[in-house]
């Protein structure tokens, strides 16, 4: 039996997340002139199997009966194989079963096929089963340090509620669609951009809120870090700036208005990116408030006086939001917090997020 090409897209997209990719951008670098049906079956399959990772592979050791090492490309295709058993009714059994045990023979694992039929036929025997499962991790599918976390600055309830929401297809995801999700289209406005004004795109890839900010009437010069990135703006404005804005910015004017939407965990957007949460850990927060607050400094030092800025992160953790805010105004002359806006998955529709909005007290001709 020879794997359907979306299975096999699936395969090999889900192996390279495993060494570091995002899912999102595979699918749309690798799905290209791929048959419209396969690419969707595949985008099902990839973003399922990130989602109920841990349930996934909860039933993984449940179906083997002991503790056994799993090569990765073994480990990805039980993964798959249950998730389509499991979550995808209308894919029959055998489908799921038999282009499993193919696709590892594919990865040129055949000593591993005997085994992957073994537990794919097990839980296809117990395809209806849904059971109980034995922790709050498994049965949100998200890691307990991060489910702590939300609950201490939450609460409870909205702490499963990020989670759960997580689990769901956002309303405009598609496959091959450049994604803007509803709620930061909501971001750009707080800038309050008047027609001929000059912004400050300091973290500008892939466009989304630059194009905003040009539609708004502004001259926008758009700047971000690596070259392959700030490319991708090129079409939506003409000045473009490729620079490390943790460092001092090389601009010799102030800009009126200054857009900061900082690179960040991206834990108010894992419905999107369900990657992250398997990928991040708490030590990787303080590195990047960090780089967040390095940022932010030299944003403030170029924002012209009487000027507005706003920061944004799609991350629910306050170290990356609140306390960078708040460090910054108290070290920066003559600057004031005028607002936030938080966002929750589960209790807001889309990504969550948190946007602040920095007002220069100075009068504008100082």
């Amino acid at each position: 039996m020879r794997p359907a090409p979306a299975r096999v897209l699936a395969f090999d997209i889900l192996r390279k997340v495993e060494s570091g990719g995002y899912a999102s951008d595979l699918l749309l670098e690798r799905g290209v002139g791929v048959d419209s049906r396969d690419a969707g079956l595949a985008t099902e399959i990839v973003f399922g199997v990130l989602r109920y990772q841990a349930q996934l592979d909860y039933l993984i050791g449940r179906y083997l009966g002991r503790a056994r090492k799993l090569d990765p490309e073994v480990r990805v295709a039980l993964r798959m194989g249950i998730y389509q058993l499991r979550y995808l009714e209308r894919v029959p059994a055998h489908a799921a079963v038999g282009e499993s045990v193919e696709l590892v023979r594919r990865a040129r694992k055949t000593s591993a096929a005997g085994l992957v039929n073994a537990v794919l036929r097990k839980a296809a025997g117990n395809r209806a089963e849904k059971g109980e499962w034995p922790s709050r991790e498994i049965a949100l599918s998200c890691p307990e340090w991060l489910l702590a976390r939300w609950e201490r600055h939450y609460g409870a309830a909205a702490a499963e509620g990020i989670a759960r929401a997580a689990l769901e297809e956002p309303a405009k995801h598609r496959h091959g669609e450049r994604f803007q999700d509803i709620g930061s289209e909501t971001i750009v406005p707080l800038l309050e951009i008047e027609p001929g004004q000059t912004v400050l795109d300091l973290c500008a890839a892939p466009g989304n809120k630059t194009a905003q900010a040009v539609e708004a009437g502004a001259r926008v010069i758009a700047a971000d870090l690596h070259f392959h990135r700030i490319t991708q703006v090129r079409g939506i404005t003409d000045a473009l700036v490729q620079l490390d804005a943790t460092r001092p910015l090389p601009f010799g004017s102030r800009f009126e208005r200054v857009l900061v939407d900082a690179p960040c965990s991206g834990t108010g957007t894992l419905a999107r990116n369900p990657e992250i949460k398997w990928r991040l850990k708490p030590e990787d927060l303080a590195d990047l408030a960090g780089r967040q607050r390095a940022i932010l400094a030299n944003a403030l030092a170029v924002l012209a006086p009487g000027g507005r800025l706003v920061y944004a992160t799609c991350s629910l953790e306050p170290e990356e939001n609140r306390a960078v805010v708040e460090e910054a105004v108290v070290g920066a002359r003559e600057m004031r917090i005028v607002a936030n806006y938080e966002r929750l998955p589960g209790r807001d529709p889309g990504d969550g997020f948190l946007a602040a909005v920095i007002k220069s007290e100075l009068p504008p001709n100082a």
